[in-house]
This record gives C-alpha cells, structure tokens and sequence, in this order.
C-alpha cells in the first residue's frame, strides 16, 4: 500500500501523471521568460568592471530580449505597448466604403490594422511617380467635326496604351512651345519651310516640359510590362539625347540641355529653307547630337512609310477620305494592341476558382472577361501583325485563348490571372449553401481562412500559416511587375471596374460580350475537374446564385447602416477570418486606388489642348 503523506496533519493528495506534466510545463515557461527578460542582448568580447565613481556598467553588458526577437511583428503582441495614434490621412485615400494607406511598410505586417489600427484601412504600397511621356498636337489647325473626332480617339488611343505600361501620358500644344524664350528667336528665323517649323515648335513644347521623353502621336508600346526597353524608359533617367534606328521622329528620349542644344542646332542649320524636319536640318554627322540606338522590338510606329508598305489599303483610304481612313487606322491598332496582348499571354487565361464546389455564380464576371479577352476584336486588316512583330500569331475566333478555371494561383509566365476575391461572409454563406449562420456553428464547424489556403495551395507548401500566405497574395497583387499579369476583382461588386477602367488597366478597348457568339446564355463557366473537389447539382447551383444575391446585399450595406444580427455575424466571420479578410480588403483599396489615381489625372489633363483624347467609353 502506499504511503500517505501529511503536511499540518492534513493528506497530501497523491499527482498522477498529468499532474506532473502540468509542473514541468509551468517550470518550462518561467526559465523561458526568466532568459527572455534577463538574459543580456549583447554579450562585450571583453570583460570590464564598472565605474567606481558612477557605478555605471561597463560598454556591452545590456540586459532585454535578443535583437532576434525584436521584429516589428512581435512588437505588436506587446500587452503593455502604450496606446498610440493612428498614422494621419492621406490625400485622396478613400473612394465609397473604401480606404487605403500607402507605406513602404506594406509587406512588413500580414494584417493592415498593426500599422492603421483601423480594420477597415488597407496597407497600400507607396504610389509609384509616373514618368512622362509627352506627344505634340497642334490645336489651333482650322479642321472640320469629323477630322476633330477622329484625332481625339486616336490621342485617347495612344494615352490609354502607355498608361496601362506605367507611364503617364501627356499632351501638349503650342501653348507649352510659346511659352520657351527659344520662341522669339525661332519666329525670327527666315525662309523656314513650314514643316521644319511645325517640328521645331514640337521641340520647343518639350524642352520647356524639361525633357524626358517625346514620342508621337501613333507610337505604341506593344510589348509585355516587364519588357527591357519599356523598363528602362519607366526609370526616366536618360543621359544622352537618344532616337532609335527604323523610328524615325517616333521616339527621343533626353535631358534638358540636350534638348536645347539641338534645337539651336536646328535653327542655324543652312538647309532650314529646304528640309521637313529637325533630323533632316542636322545633316552634318560631325554635330550630331543623337545617339542611335537598335531597332526597338515593343514600340509599334505607325508611320506614313510604314502604313504605306504593310497596310496598303488603309493607306489608300487615308488619301481617299482622311477621317474614314484614320477611323479605321485607329480600329487597326486597338486589334494590334489587343493581338499583342494575346501573344504575350499566349498559355492563356487563369480564372482561379478556390474552394470550387459552391463558387461557380462567384467567377462568372472574371469568367465573362477573359472570354472577351480571348477573342478577336473587330479589326480592318484580320490577319494583319503590329509594324513592330514581323512574325505573329494572328488572332483566330475559331482558335481563342485557352481559359482554364484552377482550383488555385497558377504561378506560369505566359498566363494571365483573373481573380475574384469573396469578403469571408460570402465564402461562408456559399460553402455552408445556407445564410443563416450562427456564432456556435462558425466556430465549430468551419475552417479558418478557407480561401487563401486554396488559393495558394500550388505556392506554398502545407502547413504555412494564413498569415504569410497572405502576404505572398499581396504580393502578387501589388508587386512590379508580377501586378501587369493578374486583375483581382471584388466578388460582391465587380462592376467596380467599368468597361473604361478596364480597358486603360489594359491598354486598348476590350471587345463587347455581344461581338462574339455564345451558346452558354448565363454565361456559366464549364463545371471543375472532380480532383478539385465535388461538382455542384443544378439545384445547387440555383441555391448558390440566390444565396450571392442574398449576401452581396449584406456585404455592401454600409457600416453605419447594418444593424442587429446581420452586424453581429459578419463582424464574428471576419474575425474567425482574418487573413480571408484582410485579403478582401486589400484587393478593394488597391482597385479603388488605381481607378482613382486615373480618373483624378484624367480630370487634371483635361483642361488641357481642349480635353482631347479624355472622351469615356459609353458603358
């Protein structure tokens, strides 16, 4: 029998074996904290003894935790951090329901609300400067309604295709050429061709932007975002005046004082009674100012001499009647901008459809997009190539893009991304395929962060936590250049982005649903492979589409506004949620932000050359 201990003459109950555990774990967290609170952070590599005099210790023997250990993550589990404010507002930050933060700190926190202390403020990164681009247009030619038409398309053309590549296109006018002190001496220059003089106020409007980059009216980078020319050409730093062979007066690029240099070159230049053009009135090699670099591959220039030797016919309508003729130039090189797009994602379209089973009402705007994508746009010449792609794939209806629809994020060059991003109530509402959630029931019964797990299945090994899965997603979101290759959509407002938007986030206009035919009437995407999870029934189907219908509502209810239960049960989800959530609102702010960043520009440019090029797309 075993001994019975007493102590005060009361029995000593006997540990069992989890009792024991229990002591040993206790023991194991205070020598834990005990060495994090008291070990010293830098160890002297020599020994000292203290001041005498002041007592004070000795350089290097400083006691608090490791230098491992204080990261700006764990510094926010702190519980007896002080309370502080949270970072001040920044201009033109919200749009609707919508708020953002710009800061270099953007990937350093998986979860916004450690920087904003706001759960609805999102992390951006800072906004990219865009460097100029400026083309020249004389406004003050006398031209008739349709001509005037015609040339505005064509200017919005071109400022939509070099914004899309990260520039930001700008227009100018003889009103920025008068205002150069070189003015004066030009308009007393004698004999001057008319041409040569039409050129030269091209240049004064330039230099007295302060150069940078000059390009015409009908050059188009056609060539993937990360391409090496159009990279460097983003950086706007460009030490030498520089033009390209085979672009004519298509592209200069250069500082202020070489600008000026050749512009003074120009005007003293004995040939200014004959010759066209700047290039043409330095004619002595030993001055000239260029460097020549090799013919670009991702700029299309739709010269006089190039329209005549490749696009014969639109050339002969151009001579025939101009505003026709133009009109369908213009026709041509939205195809070309939209051909080359297709050739650079030749692999084709990704609609990524995490957590599949109940989401197939979820994808059906990105899964609209990309086939609109995937086919041909109406074009004059169908199985013409860009000026600056010899060889081609030419867009074929009967051949499209392939368009896939993965369980997960496909990280292959030559594909492009279509996402669309569910707020956690949504992806909740839809798997459980019921809208009468309970507090009990997401707590015991559903995964946490279902979605972000699915969607980075294929990126991240399993057992990664949600919270760097969610910073890889930001990544893909908002990084340079890996952003060119995706769109993310809101699931619960994907109008958010109008025809307009979309076709400046790609650079030409996007076909319309009703230009290519259709037996699908919904607009359905083909129903997953079976390794992906359970193919839905048509009667879940028809429960999945009320079911969006149902929660979008509560979704996009304004804070203020929603009340009682509703309130109670979203706040519980997006709290069980948190990297679901934070990924919902990061992709809101981000598209918000772009929209806002274009049409606030859009505005400001429009005061400009009479607003030409600033028409919007009808919807």
């Amino acid at each position: 029998m075993p001994r019975q201990y007493v102590v005060f003459g009361r029995p000593v109950p006997r540990l069992g074996s989890r009792h024991v555990s229990l002591i040993f774990v206790c023991l194991g967290l205070f020598a834990l904290f005990s060495l994090l609170f008291s070990f010293p952070g830098d160890v002297p590599s020599t020994t000292g003894t203290a001041d005498t005099a002041t007592g004070a210790q000795p350089a290097g023997r400083k006691f608090g935790i490791p230098k491992s250990l204080k990261s700006p993550w764990l510094k926010k589990l702190n519980p007896f951090k002080q309370p502080s404010h949270p970072p001040p507002r920044q201009k033109n930050d919200t749009d609707g329901e919508s708020t953002w933060y710009s800061d270099w700190r953007w990937l350093t926190m998986p979860f916004s609300s450690s920087i904003t202390l706001d759960e609805d403020r999102a992390v951006l990164p800072m906004l990219k400067k865009r460097t100029p681009i400026y083309c020249y247009y004389d406004n003050t030619v006398e031209k008739d309604k349709a001509n005037k038409e015609v040339e505005s398309d064509l200017l919005l053309a071109w400022r939509r295709a070099w914004w899309a590549k990260g520039f930001q296109p700008t227009i100018l006018s003889p009103a920025e050429a008068m205002n150069n002190p070189l003015y004066e001496e030009l308009q007393k220059v004698e004999g001057m061709t008319d041409l040569l003089k039409k050129d030269l106020m091209r240049w004064l409007a330039w230099d007295n932007m302060g150069g940078g980059l000059l390009a015409h009216n009908l050059l188009f980078p056609m060539g993937a975002y990360d391409d090496p020319l159009l990279t460097y050409l983003r950086r706007g730093e460009f030490p030498a005046l520089t033009r390209w062979n085979d672009l004519d007066d298509g592209l200069f690029v250069g500082p202020k004082a070489e600008v000026e240099a050749a512009i003074k070159l120009a005007m003293a230049s004995p040939h200014v009674k004959v010759v066209k053009g700047l290039l043409d009135a330095i004619q002595d090699k030993s001055e000239d100012p260029f460097t020549v670099d090799t013919k670009p591959k991702s700029l299309g220039f739709y010269s006089a001499r190039q329209i005549e030797t490749h696009y014969t016919k639109i050339g002969e309508e151009i001579t025939t009647a101009r505003a026709p003729g133009m009109k369908k130039l213009n026709q041509l090189i939205n195809a070309h901008l939209h051909l080359a797009w297709q050739n650079t994602y030749s692999r084709g379209i990704s609609v990524v459809k995490p957590l599949p089973h109940h989401t197939t009402h979820l994808i059906i705007p990105a899964y609209k997009l990309a086939n609109r994508l995937s086919h041909c746009p109406e074009s004059p010449l169908p199985k013409s190539c860009p000026p600056n792609m010899a060889k081609c794939t030419p867009c074929d209806d009967g051949k499209p893009l392939e368009v896939t629809t993965p369980a997960y994020y496909v990280n292959t060059s030559g594909i492009f991304t279509i996402g669309t991003v569910p707020h956690p109530l949504t992806m909740l509402t839809l798997s459980s395929l019921s809208s009468d959630l309970t507090i009990p029931f997401i707590r015991r019964h559903t995964d946490r962060d279902p979605w972000i797990y699915d969607l980075t299945t294929s990126i991240s090994p399993k057992g990664i936590p949600a919270a760097p899965r969610v910073v890889k997603f930001k990544e893909i979101v908002a990084s340079d250049p890996t952003s060119a290759s995706s769109l993310w959509l809101q699931a619960e407002n994907p109008a958010s982005l109008s025809n307009t938007d979309l076709d400046w986030i790609f650079g030409f206009e996007i076909p319309s649903e009703a230009s290519y035919p259709s037996d699908n009437k919904e607009g359905l995407p083909p129903m997953h492979d079976k390794k992906f999870g359970n193919v839905p029934e048509a009667k879940e189907l028809e429960m999945e589409k009320t079911l969006l219908e149902k929660v979008k509502k509560v979704v996009n209810e304004k804070k203020e506004r929603l009340t009682g239960e509703k309130k109670v049960i979203k706040e519980a989800v997006e709290a069980w949620n948190l990297a679901d959530g934070e990924a919902w609102r990061f992709v809101r702010a981000w598209v918000a932000r772009g929209v806002v960043e274009r049409r606030r520009w859009e505005g400001e440019e429009r005061r400009y050359v009479g607003g030409m090029g600033s028409e919007k797309r009808e919807e």
